[in-house]
């Protein structure tokens, strides 16, 4: 006698209990394959929340904390001045500077460069949180890597 474990119907039915996953548990289950993002601000930055808020929306979990000594962290972070932006976010063992798109934060943890990260300099208006009511602007990521060499990884 042949075990069931294994039959086409066995098989089959496997695979559609999976496509049938309820969104919040897909969401749940590919929130634990990214990393914890840690994320540092000036006090009282409210544009900061509204990235923070893209970046869960994407499945990341997110820790944003008020930082008085933000442009010290980044300089130890090795982010150079030039590319500077509104906050710094540690997610793994790379640095996320300003307003960068979930999508490109994704895109980075997927392709593992040999990077120290990536950096939406300035504030542009619509990035990710600051995305409200004026006209969007075309704004580049830049890739960069400790010091002062970097690179635009996207634009958008």
């Amino acid at each position: 006698m042949t075990s069931n474990l294994y039959t086409r119907r066995n098989i089959i039915g496997a695979a559609i209990s999976l496509l049938t996953v309820p969104d919040v548990v897909r969401g749940a289950l590919a929130a634990q394959a990214l990393p914890q993002v840690q994320a540092y601000r000036n006090p009282g930055c409210s544009c900061c929340e509204i990235w923070a808020e893209h970046m869960r929306r994407a499945g990341f979990s997110i820790t944003m904390v008020d930082d008085s000594g933000l442009a010290a962290r980044r300089a130890g972070l090795g982010v150079p001045e030039e590319i500077f932006g509104c906050h710094t976010a540690l997610v793994g063992d790379y640095v996320v500077e300003g307003h960068v798109p979930p999508e490109d934060v994704m895109r980075l943890l997927a392709e593992k460069p040999d990077a120290r990260g990536l950096a939406v300099p300035g504030m542009p208006v619509g990035s990710p949180g600051m995305d409200g009511g004026s006209t969007a602007e075309p704004y580049d990521v830049l890739i960069f890597k400790a010091g002062a060499s970097w690179k635009v990884y996207a634009s958008h």
